[in-house]
């Protein structure tokens, strides 16, 4: 009996969560809009201003802004999903040095876990019809991402490193936002 009433307890559970992520996927454009403002609030918040010893390391990342251009809203929202993968990945590793108020940064990487996950979920869904129109989106990103990390690296991950980094974040998001509005 203990088995049989377990068992409808796990599908009861995974029939809601079917219905509430199918709710969160329609509302996807404006969560990504209030993860997005929350993501650039909380880069404000982990440090001050940039400082000014650092603009003579500054290096040109330059964003693939055409990943954010493609003709179906779909595919933006997989390159957006991939973008807060990056961002999560580069600001979860070697912050020893990073100059931050870890509360802060605590919540960016908890908003953009929460934000992928959902992400995922809908993109999944959505995209078993449709692959990543163009892996070539997917290896510019890739690349853009990369020559941050080995900034980083190269770099030893020093203070100065981790505020250009969050100087790029911050830029990155922005684009994401004014291009999100156009959708």
């Amino acid at each position: 009996i203990m088995n049989a009433f377990g068992l409808i307890q796990i599908a009861l559970i995974l029939s809601s969560t079917t219905i509430i992520s199918s709710l969160q996927c329609s509302h996807l454009p404006l969560q990504r809009r209030k993860v997005i403002e929350n993501s650039l609030r909380l880069l404000d918040k982990m440090g001050k201003k940039f400082p000014q010893q650092c603009l003579r390391e500054k290096m040109p990342f330059r964003f693939p802004t055409q990943v954010l251009q493609p003709r179906q809203k779909e595919t933006v929202g997989v390159a957006i999903e991939e973008i807060f993968q990056h961002i999560f990945y580069i600001f979860s590793k070697n912050l020893t040095l990073a100059p931050w108020d870890g509360t802060a940064l605590d919540q960016l990487q908890n908003g953009l876990y929460l934000q992928i996950e959902q992400l995922e979920a809908c993109v999944i869904k959505k995209h078993t019809q449709h692959r990543w129109s163009k892996e070539v989106s997917r290896l510019k990103l890739k690349k853009y991402f990369q020559k941050i990390d080995c900034f980083l690296e190269n770099k030893q991950h020093d203070p100065c490193s981790w505020e250009i980094s969050r100087a790029e974040m911050r830029r990155c998001l922005q684009l994401i936002d004014k291009m999100t509005r156009k959708l």
